[in-house]
């Protein structure tokens, strides 16, 4: 089975309108996930790239409400297209963790890429409400982050490639991926950081996990014809 792609939307920016036309591009090329951000002024633990996006998303608009509409109108667009949902926990606390809740279940959509967390008491609050928090993984599979993803509710989110460290025996992405089975993770794991060729998707595929991510490669990907053709060299 192939792998199933992921594509990001910088929401917001330049416009919401401009997002949901970039979202039609995306899934008429073969995108099979969307992952959509909340737009912030301060995306401390991203890249200069992907951060000032946020920023000028929210600085072009700063209501939340349209947000949460633009994502409805995505919905309804497509239907069939499953969408991840990535915040800073700021953000949620912004927008009101009650509401958020409220809106992410009139949306039916419950899967959170869940940021800059200052401890764990929000993060409880969505999962007991039902919202599926994602749990990273880094490539060294560090045991305190794997008992992590052990006990969540939701989807992993596994470094694709390694930054310089390894755990002994666990060097390649397919054995990172058997470890994590192997530990009792029944969740879907998906793949990403520096995640951008064909190559790197059959990497992924051969490795036995379920999707990739796909970021900043796609976001710099311009007109609709660029983005149209980056993501059909993906699918292959």
């Amino acid at each position: 089975m192939s792998v199933k792609i992921i594509g990001y939307l910088s929401f917001g920016y330049p416009t919401i309108e401009k997002s949901i036309e970039r979202a039609d591009i995306y899934t008429k090329a073969g995108c099979d996930f969307l992952e959509v951000d909340f737009p912030t002024d301060n995306a401390y633990l991203d890249s200069d790239f992907i951060g000032g996006r946020m920023k000028a998303a929210m600085e072009a608009c700063d209501d939340f409400d349209k947000y949460f509409d633009g994502i409805k109108t995505l919905k309804e667009k497509h239907p069939h297209t499953p969408i991840i949902l990535l915040a800073y926990e700021h953000t949620i606390k912004a927008i009101g963790v009650e509401k958020f809740i409220t809106r992410c279940k009139e949306l039916e959509t419950y899967d959170l890429i869940m940021v800059g967390l200052e401890n764990e008491d929000i993060k409880n609050q969505l999962i007991n409400q039902g919202i599926k928090i994602s749990c990273w993984v880094p490539f060294d599979l560090p045991e305190e982050n794997v008992a992590s993803a052990v006990a969540s509710n939701g989807f992993v989110y596994l470094q694709s490639k390694s930054s310089g460290e390894v755990k002994e025996g666990y060097e390649t992405l397919d054995k990172c991926v058997e470890y994590l089975r192997q530990k009792g993770i029944k969740n879907p794991i998906y793949c990403g950081v520096g995640v951008s060729t064909r190559e790197d998707i059959l990497r992924i595929q051969k490795a036995g996990a379920d999707a990739a991510f796909i970021g900043s490669a796609l976001l710099k990907q311009e007109t609709n014809q660029d983005i149209m053709t980056y993501i059909q060299s993906l699918k292959g």
